[in-house]
């Protein structure tokens, strides 16, 4: 099973993602690029999105543990503005991405905050807003690259942590899976693997041991099992590539369902 990356490495992780991010703007043909994967989105959009929510989520580390992000910060996003010009807007970028970084550093991996996701498998933490944040910013640095014209693969240390991450944060849910109970088995073919399972009593996830050619797949545990890269699943999880970009065992009709799924919680 693959540890998932220390507090410094998902900083120096969404340190890296951005600066790539802005390179991928700064090489595009045009800040008013579409981009194919954030429809109705140009590439300044996506800036002011990214740099947005850098500022949104230092607010919220920064304010310590609460029932609901700072108003302030709240009023301050919706009413963003930010330079046209693309050098200028690049450096508010930089920028807002260092006051992130700065909250997070000042607060630590351990300090309460604000977080829209369930407790149940990520903490409302500093540590982990700093561990989906690395996520969001490499998954939107692929949306920038996309739309210069020229995509890159996730690296695989962001890659790696990032269908745990997704699997806990985004899909863990106390709340009940409305139809028969199953389970869903990632595959990354760097090795590591992980079961969703989904029932009435919600979602949750763990690492299982990668199938080998003697074992082969737990077929009785398992209605959907998936394989790809790291890269590739955590491009599917976020709906930035198609289930038949990978290889999919059993019932794929299972992944529409998930993706249909709207828990309460």
């Amino acid at each position: 099973m693959e540890k998932s990356l220390e507090f410094p490495d998902l900083l120096r992780l969404i340190d890296e993602r951005s600066t790539t991010f802005r390179a991928a703007v700064a090489a595009a043909p045009s800040l008013d690029a579409q981009v194919p994967t954030c429809p109705e989105w140009t590439l300044f959009d996506l800036v002011k999105h990214l740099g947005g929510g850098d500022r949104f989520w230092a607010a919220i580390v920064g304010a310590g543990p609460a029932d609901a992000p700072p108003a302030e910060a709240t009023a301050a996003r919706a009413a963003l503005e930010v330079p046209r010009e693309r050098e200028a807007l690049l450096a508010w970028l930089a920028a807002s991405t260092q006051l992130l970084l700065s909250a997070l550093r000042e607060a630590g991996p351990d300090a309460g905050c604000w977080a829209w996701w369930s407790a149940l498998q990520t903490p409302r933490t500093s540590g982990g807003v700093a561990r989906h944040r690395a996520q969001e910013t490499a998954v939107h640095t692929y949306d920038a690259q996309l739309a210069a014209g020229a995509p890159q693969p996730l690296p695989a240390e962001v890659a790696l942590d990032g269908v745990e991450e997704f699997l806990f944060t985004c899909v863990a849910t106390p709340s009940a899976w409305p139809h028969k109970p199953t389970a869903f088995d990632f595959h990354a073919a760097e090795g590591p693997s992980w079961r969703l399972t989904v029932d009435g009593d919600g979602a949750r996830s763990t690492g299982i041991p990668a199938p080998t050619a003697a074992t082969g797949e737990d077929s009785d545990a398992a209605g959907a099992s998936i394989h790809g890269t790291a890269s590739e699943l955590v491009l599917y999880l976020y709906d930035r590539i198609a289930a038949d970009s990978l290889h999919v065992d059993g019932d794929a009709g299972l992944l529409d369902l998930l993706r249909a799924w709207e828990p309460e919680e």
